[in-house]
């Protein structure tokens, strides 16, 4: 591949460009991890230092000075540039970089941008960032070398504190801010004379000296101490929680989103026992998480005790940082789209053996719908019936989901006689999935998810160990739940509108008139009607409506300090009842989804989940869903049982209609064929 020509450091990047790029570690498609504070006040350094040597400041110990107030023409520097010039008195480096390390995140997000368009970077679903080989500039005499970006910044450094080489006052620069923040033992071997070294490259600049010195200062102790610049949190009585009509229905995307307007993005509930609960809810705080969650969150903590019930440690969805990274890479084609749609003739086989059982008149428990869904993603997935023992995984999962995240239940709970013997089922479909699938039993058949777990495993057993397989495997049969449960909230949809149930029958009966429908025949443009309704689904009746992570490194949001080992329960789906993010949030409207209104493009939709843990097969559920939709709409006509009923909520583990919900098939409109 022909790398792609990039201009040199002078003649592009500036210094906060260099810093980020310093801070990439390459290997996992993070950056070294920096405290809050400490990066904002960095980058906060990198700007004053920039804009000094585009001649717009000058500064020395004693005060920063305003030179020329012309814009550079550059978004992360001009508005900075405009406050400096605006301020009525001269102040201190210092003082400056604690002012404007608050908006140090806005001018990451430019940086970061930039370097996208520039393809220096390259973005990845999560927010993980790798770099691209590139022509690279590297001497003043024009000679280019492929390498990355960073890699070329951080030679010139090495040439710096390794060869004694004559340091430009940029690299100075660099180095003396990527030094203030403790971060140059990650990137390079140092020793005693190397750090001797650092120390006297860092006095030959008077720039670089006196905004490292200042950024130094403010990481060991800012003028004010930066709990001082946060808000107090809203706390909330538990009793007002319970009296919240909402939490009685158990409609909790709908319940957050009220406790947001009245309370704002981040509150505290104080149950009557057990600790606090930190609660964010709002499109800001959604694409904080996004965009900042990766830094300051991890799942770990919360999820140890869950792994242990299965004798595992570090599955996937425990996992953060390079092995979650790299797991959800190797997994990926697993959970695809592309993989479903290449077993589509399968799939319509398993579906309509399901379907055959129905007959008019039949009640069909909305909760059974998670047998249709494990009827087919069994033996797609694992290669192996099991209809028998899916309501005791279902069960077992369930249980401990309530007592080890949820904490909604005593630990003791998961020691019954019941629950010891569900725990058994869990290896009972270990040994027929390991059955089937020995090389003799898997020749000529399509690849599963069980072989990528398997396959992974055996290439790399510490990466993969057998105590993962437990949980993973069985895992991959629970999302019937979660699959299952959608489309029971389908279901009650259909049912309770009659016109749109109709124009989903009417696309259904277009693309199955000629034969089953290939992946490709099933799109936007042949399911738009399908499509925008379980768009509207998913948004009133998220199934997992929120996200519990744990603070690892301190951070403010929204103006509110969050200190580290707090527990966050993150409301994604509450901007689903926003009034401000979707006009009527508690009518069902499919057309918030046309491109006119395009109510969705926005952090506040957000049924799966968000940041690096988003749903790694949403596009394979969105088809899953689809073809399930399509081919009940095209075979029966069902109403709500009792009619009167209103819909309700079972919200822990996840979010599900209550038991009392269930649908009779009125009337078959065509035979389901065999």
């Amino acid at each position: 591949m022909t790398p792609t020509p990039v201009t040199s450091a002078s003649q592009g990047l500036t210094l906060t460009d260099e810093l980020i790029l310093m801070l990439l570690n390459e290997e996992n498609g993070y950056f070294h991890q920096v405290p809050g504070w400490h990066l904002h006040c960095a980058v906060a350094g990198a700007v004053l230092a920039e804009l000094s040597l585009q001649s717009r400041i000058d500064t020395d110990p004693e005060a920063l000075y305003l030179v020329d107030a012309t814009e550079t023409g550059d978004p992360a520097l001009d508005p900075i540039l405009g406050e400096l010039a605006q301020a009525p008195d001269q102040r201190t480096a210092r003082y400056w970089i604690e002012r404007l390390a608050p908006q140090a995140e806005a001018v990451i997000d430019l940086t970061l941008d930039r370097l996208v368009e520039r393809n220096i970077l390259q973005h990845h679903d999560g927010d993980f960032w790798t770099l691209p080989r590139t022509g690279w500039q590297a001497d003043a005499h024009g000679q280019s070398e492929e390498g990355t970006v960073s890699q070329f910044i951080r030679d010139r450094i090495a040439d710096v504190i390794f060869n004694d080489e004559i340091p430009d006052p940029r690299d100075i620069i660099v180095l003396s801010i990527v030094n203030a923040c403790d971060v140059l033992r990650f990137i390079f071997q140092i020793d005693e004379e190397v750090e001797e070294r650092i120390e006297l490259v860092c006095k030959m600049d008077l720039i670089g000296r006196s905004i490292a010195e200042a950024v130094a200062q403010n990481i060991a102790e800012p003028i004010r101490r930066h709990s001082a610049l946060t808000k107090k949190m809203p706390s909330i009585p538990f009793r007002k929680l319970l009296r919240n009509p909402y939490a009685r229905n158990g409609n909790v995307p709908a319940l957050f989103a009220s406790l947001a307007q009245e309370f704002g993005p981040v509150f505290e509930l104080r149950p009557p026992i057990g600790e606090r609960m930190i609660c964010l809810a709002g499109t800001e705080v959604n694409q904080w998480v996004n965009k900042r969650g990766r830094t300051y969150l991890r799942t770990k903590d919360y999820f140890n005790d869950f792994e242990k019930i299965y004798g595992a440690s570090g599955v996937l969805p425990s996992l953060d940082g390079a092995d979650h990274f790299r797991l959800r890479k190797a997994m990926s084609p697993g959970f695809s789209r592309g993989r479903l749609a290449g077993q589509l003739d399968q799939l319509y086989g398993y579906i309509r053996t399901y379907l055959a059982n129905w007959e008019v008149g039949d009640l069909i428990p909305a909760r059974s719908c998670r047998l249709l869904i494990n009827a087919h993603l069994s033996p797609l997935f694992v290669g192996v019936d099991s209809q028998d023992l899916i309501d005791d995984l279902v069960s077992y999962k369930e249980r401990a989901l309530a007592v080890h995240i949820m904490r909604a239940l005593p630990k003791m709970m998961m020691k019954t006689p019941g629950m010891k013997r569900k725990a058994r089922t869990v290896d009972r479909l270990l040994e027929r999935i390991q059955t089937s699938h020995t090389p003799a039993q898997r020749i000529d058949q399509p690849r599963d998810l069980a072989d990528d777990w398997l396959g992974l495993h055996a290439s790399d057993p510490q990466f993969v160990p057998e105590t993962m397989l437990r949980f993973q495997l069985s895992a991959a049969l629970v999302a019937s739940v979660y699959v299952g449960d959608a489309i029971s909230f389908a279901l009650y949809g259909m049912a309770t509108q009659p016109d749109l149930r109709e124009r989903i029958r009417a696309e259904a009966d277009a693309l199955f008139e000629n034969g089953d429908p290939d992946g490709q025949a099933i799109n936007p443009s042949t399911i738009d009607v399908t499509h925008r309704f379980l768009m509207e689904t998913l948004r009133m009746y998220p199934v997992v409506p929120m996200a519990i992570r744990n603070v690892m490194n301190a951070c403010v949001i929204e103006g509110y300090e969050i200190p580290v080992g707090s527990r966050l329960f993150i409301a994604s789906t509450a901007p689903h009842y926003m009034e401000e993010v979707f006009p009527d949030p508690h009518s069902f409207d499919i057309d918030r989804y046309l491109p006119d209104r395009a109510e969705h493009r926005s952090p506040g939709y957000a049924p799966y989940g968000l940041g690096t843990h988003r749903c790694l097969g949403f596009r394979q559920t969105e088809l899953q869903l689809a073809v399930n939709v399509l081919m009940i709409a095209r075979h029966f006509r069902f109403e709500v049982v009792p009619k009167d009923y209103r819909l309700q909520f079972s919200p822990i583990p996840n979010m599900k209609p209550r038991a009392k919900l269930k649908f009779r098939i009125v009337e078959q409109l065509r035979e389901v064929p065999a």
